[in-house]
């Protein structure tokens, strides 16, 4: 669940929500329709985020493995117990935080996941786009400021521009 939370950065209640029916392995695409909220599903957040995103062919081959595994049920991720959707908060608070803080990162959570998209350099349309934000202004002030490694390699090759040219 976390590996698809990063590689695709959605809202932790779309990440729950996706039916096998949603993914289309020929095309590698991803339908975002669906959004879990207490435990419900529901129409997505808005207009904007609902879309198709991208699936990388490794990260399809591993999702068409799961699958395999998965082979009962309509939802990408139910519940071994109810065979429902999971709530985030429980998984945030129960797995992915301990997790983080065993490797020393604290704070750790659905949004670290979706912010990772601007370390790679992404255009903030393109972020904006993957994100599902209606408006770039949501993408610029949420997560259009840079991890610092991100900053300093980029504020070292203007330094190094300008330090040639003196």
């Amino acid at each position: 669940m976390v590996i698809v939370a990063q590689c695709l950065g959605l809202r932790a209640e779309e990440l729950l929500a996706p039916h096998w029916s949603d993914i289309d392995f020929e095309r590698l695409v991803i339908g975002i329709s669906r959004a879990v909220v207490h435990g419900r599903i529901k129409t997505v957040k808005t207009e904007y985020s609902e879309d198709e995103l991208p699936l990388d062919p490794d990260f399809a081959t591993m999702l068409l493995a799961r699958r395999t595994t998965n082979a009962g049920s309509q939802l990408v991720f139910p519940s071994p117990i109810t065979g429902r959707p999971y709530h985030t908060s429980t998984i945030q608070q129960d797995y992915i935080r301990p997790a983080g803080e065993k490797l020393g990162l604290k704070g750790v959570g659905w949004h670290t996941f979706r912010s990772w998209l601007d370390a790679t350099g992404a255009p903030l349309g393109v972020q904006r786009k993957l994100m599902g934000h209606s408006q770039i202004s949501t993408t610029m002030n949420i997560y259009g400021s840079a991890l610092m490694d991100s900053k300093r390699e980029a504020n070292s090759k203007v330094a190094q521009i300008a330090m040639r040219a003196s």
